[in-house]
């Protein structure tokens, strides 16, 4: 926010509070976030960002990976996103994004240009639905794999 001159209340909207937020750590530091939001059938990710000192195709791919394992667990196959022109080859050519052909490119406020891209992955090998066991639905997003101390303190 502050390297686009961007204020804050222009990028903490109401989205916050049903989306899932992931931040990447450096051992205790955080370096970089992105956020999903969820849409049916699709998967959307939004302000992907790594703080400068940090910012190489490393971390951002493993942001990005982790963003999709986490959708593909979730059931889902499809992500979208917008990204700066001058960012958009490194999702393409490294990361397999693909821009979605005849869209003219969306202009925010700021008057920068983005390009929607799109990400089709395949859905998990077990991926949750109604009829997982109902103990993996409890658990915390992200971690459906660790049992709870509710599953083993009684």
């Amino acid at each position: 926010m502050e390297e686009k001159g961007i204020p804050a209340r222009s990028i903490f909207d109401g989205n916050d509070f049903q989306a899932t937020h992931i931040v990447v750590y450096s051992g205790d530091e955080p370096i970089g976030s992105l956020r999903l939001r969820w849409f049916n059938n699709f998967v959307k990710m939004e302000r992907t960002a790594v703080r400068k000192a940090h910012r190489n195709t490393r971390v951002l791919q493993r942001i990005g990976a982790f963003a999709i394992e986490h959708a593909a667990r979730k059931g889902y196959t499809k992500a979208t996103t917008l990204a700066e022109i001058q960012y958009a080859n490194v999702w393409v050519r490294l990361f397999g994004w693909r821009e979605l052909a005849g869209k003219a490119p969306t202009i925010l406020g700021n008057g920068e240009k983005y390009i929607e891209l799109v990400k089709e992955f395949a859905p998990d090998a077990e991926p949750l639905t109604p009829e997982s066991d109902s103990k993996l639905l409890l658990r915390v997003e992200g971690y459906w794999d660790r049992p709870t101390a509710l599953e083993t303190s009684f």
